[in-house]
């Protein structure tokens, strides 16, 4: 006998069961990934820092334990930040921006050096009875801002005067003062952050090539600049100066040769040994790749995705568009860092001093990012289906 399609296909539409897709996983997926990519960073930290902890004449765990100190605060704020309903950074973006624009002109100004000192030819850092670096906290400043001001200004998207010329005026107050400390990664990092929000936000891809050209000159002009000119032609030839500026990327380069499909080992890596700079910041993704080998770096290249993957599924779920437009920038955030990080790492872009998201040694960039992952659980949780929703 012959099934008829009646037979087959169902009554009604088909709906996944409370437990699984349909029932706000996401938040927990978040704080899974996240616990699992914190301890496989402060694992790695320990073995690219211990030797140059006990050269500085510390004990070897004298970076891991203050990074540690750094994830109980930084955990502790995003739970709050997840629990906390994500309307209200809404109220609060105002304040949030003009304290970034605050104390990013205060690191900056003269006379401040008491408490903003010279580090590696650069001011950046506040040090205020604790050591923060206001740009990194800027990042969240400037999603929240242009998240909930694109909500507002959606509708004169149309108009390049009313609608995107705006933003390009505030995030001048904040990209501005960067540049001069000087962090033009940074500046062009949380530049382009503010970009994707407001583009996904509808604004006008022409309104942004407009714009764009009249930066241009003034970013090429900065690219000429001293060390950064340097940087470029190292990236454009590595062998030009293999013991100066392409030293960096030279040792980054066998140290991720070295460790072929499994890695030396851990502990065994020997970069650390004073061979590679920055092996427990800059340049921690090529840890990775000598002591864990592609399996490691795969495994880590893996995580990430799928934060990016259910960070961008969360925001195609948010309840409203500024929940989107948050879930849209804080995961582009991770993205970003990741790529770019892991970018310097293989050569595959100039040299820049971006840190990779959880791994590398940091606790201003360290609590941000874990804030920034709270803010995308308090998403998750207002989505249909999600915790917050159903309460």
């Amino acid at each position: 006998m012959t099934a008829r399609p009646m037979d087959i296909a169902p009554a009604r539409p088909v709906r996944l069961p409370d437990s699984g897709l349909g029932s706000g996983w996401e938040g927990r997926a978040i704080l899974g990934l996240t616990l699992l990519l914190l301890s496989l960073g402060l694992v790695t930290l320990y073995s690219a820092s211990s030797v140059l902890a006990m050269r500085q004449g510390s004990p070897d765990t004298y970076y891991v334990l203050r990074q540690a100190a750094g994830a109980v605060g930084g955990l502790a704020a995003m739970i709050g930040c997840a629990l906390t309903p994500y309307k209200r950074w809404e109220r609060w973006s105002w304040p949030l921006l003009w304290v970034s624009v605050v104390t990013l002109v205060l690191i900056i100004l003269p006379g401040t050096e008491a408490i903003a000192p010279e580090i590696n030819g650069a001011r950046r850092w506040l040090q205020i009875g604790i050591t923060i670096q206001p740009s990194d906290f800027a990042k969240i400043s400037v999603i929240v801002w242009t998240a909930a001001m694109a909500v507002k200004k959606a509708p004169h998207f149309d108009s390049l005067r009313n609608g995107l010329g705006p933003f390009f005026v505030v995030w001048s107050l904040v990209l501005i003062p960067i540049a001069l400390e000087p962090d033009l990664s940074t500046a062009v990092l949380i530049g382009i952050l503010g970009v994707m929000v407001v583009f996904a936000a509808g604004a006008r891809i022409a309104h942004f090539v407009f714009l764009g050209l009249l930066v241009v000159p003034v970013f090429l002009n900065q690219l000429a600049v001293g060390f950064r000119q340097d940087r470029i032609d190292a990236y454009l030839n590595p062998a030009l100066d293999p013991a100066g500026a392409g030293f960096q990327l030279r040792q980054s380069l066998v140290a991720l040769g070295s460790g072929g499909l499994t890695g030396v080992g851990f502990g065994e890596g020997r970069q650390k040994f004073g061979f590679l700079p920055e092996a427990h910041n800059d340049f921690i993704f090529a840890m990775v790749g000598e002591e864990w080998g592609l399996l490691g770096v795969v495994l880590l290249l893996s995580i990430y995705m799928a934060i990016v993957l259910v960070g961008f599924r969360i925001a195609s779920r948010a309840p409203d568009m500024f929940g989107e437009l948050l879930a849209v920038g804080f995961t582009t955030l991770i993205a970003l860092q990741a790529v770019l990080h892991m970018a310097v790492g293989l050569g595959l872009v100039p040299t820049t001093g971006l840190a990779l998201p959880l791994l590398s040694y940091g606790r201003s960039n360290l609590v941000v990012t874990l804030v920034s992952l709270g803010i995308l659980m308090s998403v998750a949780r207002a989505a249909p289906g999600g915790r917050a929703a159903r309460a």
